[in-house]
């Protein structure tokens, strides 16, 4: 996951939808059905899907009273943690 992209997310489901992030990760999660599809580009897509549910799961926490900056390094700090165990 990469915060920076989570944190651009974060910032387009504000200012439009929460929505256009699901139907996106709807989309690509039909993609990873191709059968011709490389290991490569299914890499790529499963990083893409990641960012965005981090994207919603951060703007979760905003909407639940945390601030931004908290809510990303919150967020962060979950990921790192479950990365480490």
């Amino acid at each position: 996951m990469k915060l920076p992209v989570i944190k651009h997310l974060t910032s387009f489901i504000e200012e439009n939808d929460e929505d256009f992030v699901i139907e996106t990760i709807e989309t690509l999660e039909a993609l990873t059905e191709v059968p011709s599809l490389k290991d490569e580009e299914l890499d790529v897509i499963g990083e893409l899907i990641s960012n965005m549910y981090g994207a919603l799961e951060v703007q979760k926490m905003i909407k639940d009273g945390t601030e931004k900056k908290e809510a990303l390094n919150a967020f962060m700090q979950r990921v790192l943690g479950a990365i480490d165990q």
